[in-house]
């Protein structure tokens, strides 16, 4: 019988197999939809399922861009991608996310490599008892040797079953949060990182959403489909439309967002239109500190 900490360990190989095939997918003038369905096959194929949909978030966007079914946009020379995604086993989920350049570009490149530096930092300062400021000091002063800014509307985050988004929330900033790091529990830590003002507004498209609290609802079948197949973890619009068809989904997500059976996750852009760099990792707190989404076989 696996332990917790088995699946984790599992589902975070997996993460770190899917993550370097994605690397792979960005090119000029790829479809955003096909890299979006070929992650979600890689993971499935490797036995696991998407913890939520992959979000292909370009330039100014920092998150929550997922494709829509009949999405045309493609990758163009000069773009700025952050790929996050998570895969789960049994409801054991792991978290992760990589930026990378469309072709050369000194800003993209300068702005990736701050990313990586300030997870760099931030990793090194995990421990069971460390305050969550002190994390959030780490990455902000990694950013400011690149004379950059942190997105401090943004944040990482605790880590458990069936819930990607649960507490510590792990600032990249110091706020003076004074909540200590526990040891074996799960965070996951991303620093956004921007030449903008550092601060993200919702935007009005919206292709994820998540199971709020299952109220009874006229169609029931797409409700218990929800139910079945994603618990309380995000789901993209584009899955469902797949199989109950577009008009059937719209009238369904209206209704269940305007009854907060479920929550709408919202295109999230940078309030100047700075371009913004992401990398993520699932940690495990620990004496000895495990980079879950980084573990090679």
């Amino acid at each position: 019988m696996e332990t917790e900490l088995e699946k984790y360990e599992k589902v975070g190989k997996i993460a770190a197999k899917v993550r370097q095939y994605a690397e792979g997918l960005v090119k000029e003038n790829a479809s955003l939809l096909e890299i979006a369905k070929s992650i979600e096959k890689k993971i499935s194929e490797l036995g696991a399922k998407p913890a939520f949909p992959v979000n292909i978030s370009i330039n100014e966007i920092a998150a929550h861009y997922s494709p829509k079914y009949n999405d045309t946009a493609v990758l163009k020379k000069g773009d700025l991608v952050k790929i996050d995604f998570g895969v789960h086993i049994d409801g054991y989920p792991a978290d992760t996310a990589f930026s990378a350049s469309v072709g050369k570009n000194e800003e993209n490149e300068k702005l990736i490599m701050a990313s990586r530096a300030a997870l760099d930092a931030a990793i090194s300062a995990v421990k069971p008892g460390v305050k969550v400021s002190d994390i959030g000091r780490k990455i902000e002063a990694a950013a400011k040797q690149s004379n950059l800014q942190v997105i401090k509307n943004l944040s990482g985050h605790g880590v458990e079953r069936y819930d990607l988004h649960t507490e510590p929330s792990i600032p990249n900033f110091d706020n003076n949060d004074s909540t200590e790091l526990e040891e074996d529990t799960l965070i996951a830590i991303e620093p956004f990182i921007t030449s903008g003002k550092g601060f993200v507004t919702e935007g009005e498209q919206c292709e994820i959403y998540m199971l709020r609290n299952a109220a009874p609802m006229r169609d029931k079948e797409i409700l218990d489909f929800i139910r079945r197949e994603y618990s309380t973890l995000p789901f993209a619009k584009r899955w469902l439309v797949e199989k109950f068809g577009l008009m059937k989904v719209s009238l369904f997500l209206k209704e269940a967002v305007s009854r907060n059976i479920l929550h709408p996750y919202h295109v999230l852009k940078e309030v100047s239109g700075a371009k913004i760099a992401q990398t993520e990792h699932t940690i495990l707190v620990a004496k000895t500190v495990k980079i879950l989404t980084a573990q090679k076989d």
